[in-house]
């Protein structure tokens, strides 16, 4: 049978992490975060800035095997057979894989790295372009929004509960400039597929936004 893959799209701080990982433990698949993946690497190549040749990062992140373990939210993302850890979950890590996401060799290489993930496993893959690039072809495709303020508050929360610092106003500036870099990017920007099902969850719960979601992949489950 052909794996089925159901994409979940958004900005930062919608709410995608905790909703692909409910989605895909609901329906008995694997979880795929593609942010983890291009974490992985901002962490990898670091320092690495806009003047570093392309030979010279292409080189470096090449030869990485990434692979997934489990279903649902005990899917571990894994580099090389080693599980990823916290320690791509920081602020600066964020926006550093936000800034590589603009190189078209780091997104060519991770592009092949997921579409090779999607062909041997059922999952939900989570990220900025799964629907319009990555998976154009998958069985169901959501598109996540929320006001970017509404979107801070809920990362200051979850960085909180990870009990790391947060300031809600540097938060809610990081978020408008990774929102003006992903959706302006020549290379794959932020926008929902013409078939995705747009849900904005800005005065929705998580068990709102998840009892829509469902809804929309119940043919599938």
């Amino acid at each position: 049978m052909t794996p089925l893959v159901v994409t979940i799209d958004g900005p930062a701080g919608v709410g995608k992490t905790t909703l692909a990982k409910r989605v895909a433990q609901a329906m008995g698949v694997a979880y795929l975060d593609t942010g983890a993946m291009f974490r992985v690497l901002a962490l990898r190549l670091s320092p690495v800035s806009a003047d570093t040749p392309t030979e010279a990062v292409s080189g470096r992140i090449g030869g990485l095997d990434f692979s997934l373990r489990g279903i649902g939210a005990d899917t571990a993302l894994l580099v090389d057979g080693a599980p990823v850890g916290d320690e791509i979950r920081t602020e600066a890590v964020a926006y550093a894989a936000s800034t590589l996401a603009t190189r078209p060799e780091v997104r060519a290489v991770l592009l092949q790295a997921q579409q090779r993930i999607g062909r041997g496993v059922s999952l939900v893959a989570e990220g900025r372009d799964m629907g319009t690039v990555v998976f154009p072809a998958a069985a169901h495709k959501i598109f996540l929004d929320a006001s970017p303020q509404v979107r801070a508050v809920r990362r200051v929360e979850q960085l909180a509960a990870m009990g790391q610092p947060a300031d809600l106003a540097a938060i809610l500036a990081d978020i408008t400039r990774r929102d003006a870099q992903d959706r302006t990017r020549a290379e794959a920007p932020l926008r929902p597929a013409p078939d995705a099902v747009i849900i904005d969850t800005s005065d929705l719960d998580i068990d709102g936004v998840f009892a829509r979601i469902m809804a929309a992949v119940a043919p599938s489950v």
